[in-house]
């Protein structure tokens, strides 16, 4: 039996520059994804796995030091007695200038080259690995043009960064059912971000720890096993920190301080203190209440690690005062005509708040 973890684009030294973290959040997220990587490890080292797969994209290229890539190899060196295999992608590309190229690496860790699909084999484990790592930001080479085929006689594995789902990606396009039909015991994939297990011997690990609010829920590793022909993953909830979106619902019966406290109340408290929210307010609000979303954000900031604020509400208009105003243009006829329909209708009455939030934030017609 070949026990394994596979795992995948970590992005160690993301600035998270293109998220609108503080310094201080981007600062500990950059740290946490360290954190991960290294418990990642460890977990091989206490599951006594025979390999820990790293399908590309482990660090970013354009922000790492000579001094981070010592520290990846020190942390994969504990893991003395585990394969490690290393495919590089689009952010940690194989050529003359990677920090791959520049350190001596463990025995027991392998960095396949960019030099098309190779197959590294370890006897004592009856496995064949198979692997491509990237040298360019952009790849659309047709990797399998000379693949002969696997090994029948032993566990086949193939690990890569690409893309399965879009066959005019530029970051290496794959078929998935030609993938299907080469007979591979497991394969794992990197790149696309979100966990996703594809069928009982494919898998995208996603991301171990979310990188931004495009990446919501559980991610995790891949963790498995194959034994006489039979495979078996199973996806393992693994990062330190999740980001939620929430919606909350409001109308115009809540004051200031209770629209605070559904905020507060979004989710259980544990998990408040943990995750990285974007809340969305939605609904009617009442014309006496100052939505202001800087000032909501500072006022809730102690009940959460990290908390965003969308404001998506309509004001509560005074129709009586509003129709007056605007007897004579598009505003007032619009009133008077919903005014003629039953107003203690929900889907009237909001669609006339809708409406007269489009009319007076573009005056249409005045």
């Amino acid at each position: 039996m070949v026990r394994f973890i596979h795992t995948g684009d970590l992005h160690l030294g993301l600035q998270f520059n293109n998220v609108s973290f503080d310094t201080k959040t981007a600062k500990e997220r950059r740290l946490e994804l360290w954190n991960t990587f290294e418990r990642i490890v460890d977990k091989g080292i206490d599951d006594e796995v025979d390999f820990i797969f790293i399908a590309g994209d482990l660090f970013e290229e354009r922000y790492f030091t000579l001094s981070d890539i010592k520290r990846i190899r020190d942390t994969l060196a504990r893991a003395e007695k585990i394969n490690i295999i290393i495919t590089a992608g689009n952010h940690d590309t194989l050529n003359k200038k990677s920090l791959y190229n520049i350190i001596d690496w463990p025995r027991n860790i392998t960095i396949f080259s960019p030099k098309g699909l190779t197959k590294r084999e370890f006897p004592d484990k009856n496995t064949c690995v198979y692997g491509y790592s990237w040298d360019r930001g952009e790849n659309t080479i047709d990797l399998f043009k000379e693949f002969e085929g696997i090994d029948k006689g032993k566990i086949n594995v193939l690990i890569i960064h690409g893309d399965i789902f879009d066959k005019e990606s530029p970051y290496l396009p794959l078929d998935k059912n030609y993938l299907d039909q080469l007979g591979f015991d497991y394969i794992g994939l990197g790149h696309i971000h979100k966990p996703n297990i594809i069928s009982e011997k494919m898998a995208y690990c996603g991301s171990p720890e979310p990188l931004h609010f495009g990446e919501l829920g559980n991610h995790g590793i891949i963790q498995g096993t194959i034994d006489m022909g039979n495979t078996k993953i199973e996806f393992i909830p693994f990062s330190s920190r999740k980001f939620l979106e929430k919606s909350i619902k409001i109308d115009e019966t809540l004051g200031y301080i209770d629209i605070l406290d559904r905020i507060k109340q979004c989710d259980i408290e544990e998990e408040i203190k943990n995750n990285l929210y974007r809340i969305t307010l939605e609904g009617i609000v009442n014309r006496d209440v100052d939505i202001n979303i800087q000032d909501i954000e500072k006022s809730i900031e102690d009940y959460f690690y990290y908390v965003e604020i969308i404001d998506n509400t309509i004001i509560d208009y005074d129709l009586d005062r509003l129709e007056e105003d605007n007897k004579d243009n598009i505003i007032g006829y619009f009133i008077r005509e919903m005014k003629d329909k039953d107003l203690e209708d929900k889907v009237v009455r909001d669609a006339l708040y809708i409406g007269l939030e489009v009319l007076m934030k573009g005056k249409v017609g005045i």
